[in-house]
């Protein structure tokens, strides 16, 4: 019988053969969905921009505080704050926050004075919006110091606020 087989009999049998559903999925998806992970996971977390030479500083984002303090910081004491903050229950909550401001000169100050109550303005109807869950443990602190930075920056922009300090945060 194998004698019969000759090598037209062959030809329709070896074009029937295709990859199936997994050995597709195994062969050709995944190393495309692996290779396409790992392009993903070098852009976000900086390296791949970095070998290419894209992505350098934006102007649209506010420069980070840096580590090394200069000696000739200004710091500005807001006055207290106390605000009710949203809540569900029947039971109000109050926030009780005093924050200084660290400015980077002395003429930054009087400007500083100049927006003041549109900076009191900006922090009260932020605060206000805030649950007492979002303000639990140190990530809550620090998203509410970025928040406050941003927003500080905008409310007296084109004078820079360095950074935001909590000399007490009372919760209640």
């Amino acid at each position: 019988m194998a004698a019969e087989m000759d090598g037209d009999d062959l030809a329709p049998m070896a074009s029937r053969r295709r990859l199936s559903g997994k050995k597709l999925l195994i062969f050709v998806l995944l190393p495309l969905i692996l290779i396409g992970g790992a392009a993903a996971a070098l852009w976000f977390t900086g390296i791949l921009p970095k070998m290419m030479g894209v992505g350098g500083q934006t102007t649209s984002a506010p420069a980070a505080p840096s580590r090394d303090r200069p000696a000739d910081v200004v710091w500005y004491t807001l006055p207290d704050l106390l605000v009710n903050l949203r809540s569900d229950g029947p039971r109000p909550a109050f926030l009780r926050l005093k924050v200084n401001l660290e400015l980077g000169s002395g003429p930054d100050r009087a400007a500083i004075e100049k927006v003041m109550p549109r900076v009191l303005d900006t922090f009260q109807v932020y605060l206000r919006e805030l649950r007492p869950d979002q303000l639990q443990g140190a990530a809550g602190m620090f998203r509410l110091r970025e928040e406050l930075l941003a927003r500080v920056n905008a409310a007296v922009r084109p004078t820079v606020v360095r950074d935001v300090l909590f000399t007490e945060i009372v919760v209640q």
